[in-house]
């Protein structure tokens, strides 16, 4: 099973090591709390090295997270302990028998189902794992502020534990398709030997608007509850560039 982020992996959480895990499982606490659950089962589609799900299960859900990169699992696997566990596996197609309080998704991995295949098998997946009444929340790249903000080339310089990453991010946008090719050039020196390992990876990611969730979740069952800035929970507008949907399962 291959991964864009197999060689990523190794350097991943020092790359997000300012990224507030913290206050983004607080906020998604909160939004479970708001909506009766407070604690309970939660799968996790994308869990990556494992920071939310352990993070949240610490609020007192039992987390289990789906991850397509081995490297990531790997790593995540480490962290697994009583409420938290991981497999890897496609979200798209993993089937695992049961059915859950919550999917969420976070840090735009709905984006990375850039075609409308991948997209509706994301959908009917997490509808397939969700009880009656269960809560699909995930967050995404949001149109408006793609048109409006446009994506550019972004240099990110991380020195931290004696290690040294450079990531130049180089945007492709395709309009018709409503996608963005982010090409990371990533140069890492080694702690040890001061060697500089450079490798280059494309992540393609879709963005999306309102409407287009809304009328897929209603395909596949879902009722849309709210969509908010993701982490302040204002309304969305063109300069907002993460989005946070809540969806709920209803019965048919």
């Amino acid at each position: 099973m291959i991964s864009i982020f197999d060689e990523y992996g190794d350097y991943y959480d020092l790359i997000y090591s300012d990224k507030k895990y913290l206050a983004e499982a607080k906020y998604i606490n909160n939004i479970l709390k708001s909506q009766g659950i407070s604690k309970g089962n939660i799968l996790e589609f994308g869990s990556g090295t494992g920071k939310h799900g352990t993070l949240l299960s610490n609020f007192g859900y039992k987390v289990h997270g789906i991850e397509l990169s081995s490297k990531m699992f790997n790593i995540a696997n480490k962290l697994s302990k009583k409420n938290f566990s991981c497999q890897q596996g496609d979200i798209t197609e993993v089937n695992l028998n049961k059915k859950y309080d919550a999917v969420i998704s976070l840090f735009h991995v709905m984006s990375y189902q850039t075609t409308n295949e991948k997209l509706q098998k994301a959908f009917e997946n997490a509808s397939r794992h969700l009880k009656s009444g269960g809560l699909f929340i995930f967050d995404f790249w949001y149109s408006p502020a793609v048109y409006h903000l446009v994506p550019s080339v972004q240099v990110k310089r991380v020195n931290k534990s004696g290690q040294k990453i450079t990531r130049i991010a180089e945007p492709t946008i395709f309009q018709n398709e409503n996608r963005i090719d982010v090409k990371y050039n990533i140069f890492a020196q080694e702690k040890k030997t001061g060697y500089i390992k450079n490798f280059q990876e494309i992540h393609s990611l879709r963005h999306f608007s309102l409407p287009e969730l809304i009328t897929l979740a209603d395909i596949n069952g879902f009722k849309c509850l709210k969509a908010e800035e993701f982490l302040t929970s204002s309304f969305p507008s063109e300069d907002t560039w993460g989005v946070c949907i809540v969806l709920k399962k209803y019965s048919r």
